[in-house]
This record gives structure tokens, sequence and C-alpha cells, in this order.
């Protein structure tokens, strides 16, 4: 309850310093107030088009983050088991890591569709973050618990549930919170650039062509209240799972 109080009471207060400015630069078209841009929001939220581009975004963007979280996650088992690999995937992540998003998307788009870019701009940013962390995991497992584990010949799939998750799981959740803001922007950068016939990418470009500032900046809150809502929910749910499962394997 605490947290919540906290948490309700910053978001407050940085809508009191919104609306403070709004009130001080009096200009609509630069800086609308709060109460237009949530009634606007309102507005939006009752029509299907709204509807049908935040899911096709939500698609978009939860493929590519499952996608990178699988390939990452792959990447950092098999480099984990051998040196040479490490050494010859670790260079390539890092130029991944490093390219800005507008030059993956300038490069990516003669190879793939505008409605298919979005999500393979969210595997390449999420991939390397995904690799760096879970290798971290996988790194700092207990050496003393895998020499037991191999003395008492315990089968694989225990010594997975039962050391390496235990062992993986922060790490993977900490790569999670890192990514899944950064696959927002990059997905919602993509869609801007390339316009997918539905996306918000899209209706933000038009709100910004059209000059309708409250559009903008409610399809914009839209982005941010879909990222925190995802990035709770599905860390929440996998940290549940993960905890369940090496739970299960204690009698594996």
């Amino acid at each position: 309850m605490k947290k919540i109080l906290q948490t309700l009471a910053v978001t407050a207060f940085w809508l009191a310093v919104w609306a403070l400015l709004a009130l001080a630069v009096d200009q609509p078209l630069l800086l609308p107030a709060p109460g237009a841009v949530v009634r606007r929001l309102a507005q939006l939220a009752l029509t299907a088009p709204f509807w049908l581009a935040v899911g096709a975004t939500l698609l978009r963007i939860l493929c590519g983050v499952a996608a990178g979280t699988l390939l990452g996650t792959l990447l950092a088992v098999i480099t984990s088991a051998s040196a040479l690999l490490r050494a010859l995937i670790h260079p390539l992540l890092t130029v991944i890591k490093s390219t800005p998003v507008a030059s993956f998307i300038v490069l990516v788009i003669i190879w793939v569709g505008r409605n298919a870019l979005p999500s393979v701009i969210v595997v390449l940013m999420v991939v390397p973050g995904v690799w760096a962390n879970v290798s971290t995991g996988i790194a700092a497992t207990d050496p003393a618990l895998l020499e037991m584990a191999r003395v008492f010949r315990f089968p694989k799939p225990r010594i997975l549930r039962r050391i390496y998750l235990p062992s993986v799981l922060p790490s993977f959740l900490a790569a999670l919170r890192s990514v899944l803001g950064l696959a927002w922007k990059a997905g919602v950068t993509a869609e801007v650039l390339t316009s997918p016939v539905l996306s918000v990418g899209k209706m933000l470009m038009e709100s910004k062509l059209y000059l309708e500032i409250p559009d903008l900046f409610a399809w914009t809150l839209v982005v941010i209240l879909c990222s925190l809502a995802i990035e709770k929910l599905l860390i929440a749910a996998i940290a549940r799972i993960g905890k369940g499962f090496a739970k299960g394997g204690a009698s594996a």
C-alpha cells in the first residue's frame, strides 16, 4: 500500500508540473494540458481504429521480444559452452548493440516488408541484452553445486531446474527489464519511419504532420502505458513460472 501511495504521489506531482507548464506556455499547439490529452485519449479509445492500431503494434513488438529473447538465451547457452563461439559472436552483438536504430531500419527495410520491419528491429535490440545477462547468470552458477550434482550423479533435468535456473533467473529478469523499454522505443520508431497500415507509429506520424498535438501526446501516452503494463505483467508472470518450475524440479 505504501508503494502504491508513493507511486500515486509521484505521478500527481509530475502531472501538476505538466499542468503548470502548459498554463505558463498557454499554447496548446506547443504543450497541451493533461486534461486535454486525457480527453482526447478517451475519445480515441471509443473508436475501432484505435484498438486495431494498438493491437497490431502490441503483436509486432511482443513477437519481436519473444523471438529476440529466445535467440539471445540460446546464444548465451551456446557461447557459455564454447569460448571460441563466444569470441566469434561477442563482436557481432557489440556492433548490433552500438548501431543506431535508424541505421538498422534503412538497411533492414531492403530485405523485409514494412509490416515485418518493426518486429525485426525489436529482435535486433533485444538479443544483445538478453545474451549478456543470461551469460552472466550462467557464469555465476556456483561451481560447488555443480560439483555436488556431478558427484551424486543428478540427472541433467534436475541440474537445470535446481541449479542453473535459480542462478540465471534473476539475470534473465534483469535483461527483460532493460530490453522491454528499448523494444518499445525501437519498435515504435520503426513504425514511425515506415508507417505500417495499422500501427501506433503511423498514428504518431499523422498527428505530427497534421499538427494534432493532443493526439500526438495521447498516442505517446498509449505507448508509455502499454510499455509499463507489459513490463510489469510479463516479468511477474515469468518470475512466477520460473520459481514454480524450479520447485517442481525438486523431485526430478
